[in-house]
């Protein structure tokens, strides 16, 4: 006898369908085809001669790293900021919860100018860091970094910050009770629970870093093979009317991307059926 499909109670289902699967095709799916269509009419020499030219890996490197650190920055200061905001009640708190939404507001050029008048040569941290230091920010790849967690830290907070009010802090106050230490109490109780909005938070930051273009332009100095990243050969190749060179880039950092990302939603899954595993009664 064969299976009836079980009917929704929520009517208008077939018709979201069609607009979901319209709309995502026609946002997503049909620009990187047509992106990846592009690049193909290059020929396999030239292909290889891109992907392999010293300043196109120098970019690459210099985009994914950047965007890895401060992605990874932005976990250990995330999970900081969303828990003093979410535990601790001081003067100014609404405040500081209305800053962490500043750069999802702020033009990413505008946040550029701002961060290179900051960390520049002549700017209020860069003239002590690099003048009594010795440390060169703004031009430099530190100044990339600064960049990226500067745009990507919202992500983070966001996300685990739901899941902290949600978690009862009698909870902690329980495993204190019983005898656990700070630590244990961070490691045992708080980390399993927060860790799949941190991997969640991770993932958005570093892909909003990776191809973030208008604050880093300000403040890397667009050195060629030191502080020039991806995008920014992408726009140059535009520039020069080389649309193939500049598809090419482009499907080269869309298949970084893309297994990077299925890397992360491969390990998020695999955590959050460890955690279900582990909550199963033997």
């Amino acid at each position: 006898m064969a299976k009836h499909l079980r009917k929704s109670a929520l009517p208008g289902f077939g018709l979201a369908l069609g607009l979901t699967c319209a709309w995502l095709g026609l946002v997503a799916i049909v620009p990187l085809i047509a992106l990846v269509a592009r690049s193909a009419t290059l020929s396999g020499s030239e292909w290889l001669a891109i992907a392999t030219s010293p300043q196109v890996v120098a970019a690459l490197r210099l985009s994914f790293g950047a965007s890895l650190l401060a992605a990874f920055i932005n976990v250990f200061a995330g999970l900081l900021i969303a828990w003093v905001l979410t535990r601790y009640r001081f003067p100014g708190r609404t405040l500081a919860d209305a800053v962490v939404d500043l750069p999802f507001a702020l033009p990413t050029a505008v946040a550029g100018i701002a961060l290179t008048a900051i960390y520049g040569p002549d700017g209020w941290f860069g003239s002590f860091l690099e003048g009594r230091l010795g440390w060169k920010i703004a031009f430099a790849q530190p100044g990339i970094v600064i960049a990226l967690a500067f745009i990507g830290l919202p992500f983070v907070v966001r996300t685990v910050q739901p899941v902290l009010q949600a978690l009862d802090p009698e909870v902690e106050e329980a495993a204190e009770s019983l005898g656990a230490s700070r630590w244990q109490v961070f490691s045992r109780v708080l980390l399993p629970t927060v860790a799949p909005a941190l991997l969640t938070g991770f993932t958005l930051a570093f892909a909003r870093a990776v191809g973030e273009y208008g604050s880093v332009v300000f403040i890397s100095g667009n050195i060629p093979g030191q502080t020039a990243i991806a995008p920014l050969l992408i726009v140059s190749r535009l520039e020069e009317y080389d649309y193939a060179g500049a598809t090419a880039i482009a499907t080269i950092m869309l298949g970084f991307s893309a297994l990077l990302l299925l890397a992360i939603g491969g390990l998020q899954t695999w955590q959050i059926r460890r955690r279900t595993a582990a909550q199963k009664p033997t």
